[in-house]
């Protein structure tokens, strides 16, 4: 009976850790910025650009993909790779320079969420 019940848990395991990498494959690693005022209203129309190293990021050339921010402020940036990204927001004279510019690595098959203040 304990043959079994392990060989039962194992092929729990092995489907899951199977579920996983598929749904990995199907849903795209996706990165979505908030941006925010320093009053925490969300920014419309906010020029938001993503880099993949900071090189790029401090010359502000060669951005992997731009977006404009809607009107809760959000800016979704599909299909990318499970790395670490900079964020460049602006709107007007504002910026978030200096305030949270760096992301974590990403979480592949998932929507990240990273919120950033423009000041």
């Amino acid at each position: 009976m304990k043959k079994h019940v392990i060989i039962i848990i194992l092929t729990a395991f092995m489907f899951g850790a199977s579920a996983y990498e598929y749904v990995g494959q199907i849903l795209p690693t996706s990165l979505k910025v908030s941006v925010l005022d320093e009053l925490g209203n969300p920014v419309q129309d906010a020029e938001v650009s993503l880099f993949d190293n900071e090189e790029d990021y401090r010359a502000e050339t060669n951005p992997l993909a731009q977006k404009v921010t809607d009107k809760k402020g959000v800016a979704v940036f599909k299909k990318l790779d499970p790395v670490r990204y900079y964020i460049l927001a602006s709107f007007q004279d504002k910026n978030n320079i200096g305030s949270g510019v760096q992301t974590d690595s990403l979480v592949e098959g998932r929507i990240n969420k990273v919120n950033t203040i423009i000041e």
